[in-house]
């Protein structure tokens, strides 16, 4: 059994105890509901913007306990302030460390597109995200058939959330995309070994139709990596372990970007 079908096996279980918990109905009430939503696309292709999505993650399977001592709003509200695009929650408690309350406290305290980061599987999470102030859900290619995520992505676009498909190759993007993705993600992250080659995301560029927003995702430590992406088109910039292996997440945030536009203004010179 791999570590992505114990995930989605504990998912199901998951899932189960939290609609008999909290049903739809209640979810309805929450006051972030019926509020309107904040364009993760939009922010992307904002040109005062370097695309960085500043993820909030404890742990992971592959590398354990990250950062016991994150403080969401204070690191939230940094990563905003040292100039992030957008924020991504994991909200998956077992394998990642993560709660709902986690991404109502980011948005509590931020006007940005929020990234709900878990394994949707079912339209239930997905009237759950809404209820907990996100704007955008992870739909990951490697979890769902075609048909069921094309049916995941039509239901949240229905509540006015945007979608990031995410693939890992080539026939994942080929089967799965669908006119209610918004952006895709490359995943640089070989889920058989969890090894982590950018040479993924460079791949498979060229064959992302040009309506979708392109997003690399995993094993991006170094802004010359970002720089090299753009030039392939990348817009988005899924970023978590680096800087939550850092005390202060945020402060690393605030380098992470400032050595990105010094890049990109010396890059401009030279052109």
């Amino acid at each position: 059994m791999s570590i992505l079908d114990k995930i989605i096996a504990q998912k199901k279980k998951e899932v189960a105890e939290r609609i008999s918990l909290y049903p739809i109905k209640l979810l309805e009430q929450s006051i972030y509901f019926n509020s309107e939503t904040v364009s993760m696309k939009k922010y992307l292709l904002r040109d005062d913007k370097e695309g960085i999505i500043a993820e909030i993650k404890r742990k992971s399977p592959s590398k354990g306990v990250i950062n016991h001592h994150l403080n969401v709003e204070r690191t939230s509200i940094g990563y905003m302030q040292a100039g992030a695009s957008a924020l991504s929650v994991l909200t998956d408690a077992e394998f990642f460390g993560g709660k709902n309350e986690d991404l109502t406290t980011a948005r509590k305290y931020n006007f940005c597109p929020i990234l709900r980061k878990d394994f949707i599987i079912e339209e239930y999470q997905i009237v759950e995200a809404k209820s907990i102030g996100a704007d955008t859900v992870l739909l990951i290619a490697a979890c769902l058939e075609p048909q069921r995520l094309k049916e995941l992505a039509d239901f949240a676009k229905s509540l006015g959330l945007e979608v990031l498909l995410e693939v890992h190759n080539q026939e994942e993007l080929q089967k799965s995309l669908n006119p209610s993705v918004d952006m895709v993600g490359v995943n640089n992250r070989n889920l058989a070994t969890f090894e982590t080659s950018v040479e993924t995301s460079k791949e498979l560029a060229s064959q992302i139709p040009s309506e979708f927003v392109k997003v690399s995702e995993s094993g991006i430590n170094d802004p010359k990596v970002v720089a090299d992406l753009r030039t392939y088109g990348y817009r988005g910039f899924l970023i978590g372990e680096y800087f939550m292996q850092h005390a202060r997440p945020e402060e690393a945030t605030e380098r992470f970007i400032r050595e990105l536009k010094k890049l990109e203004s010396q890059n401009l010179k030279k052109a």
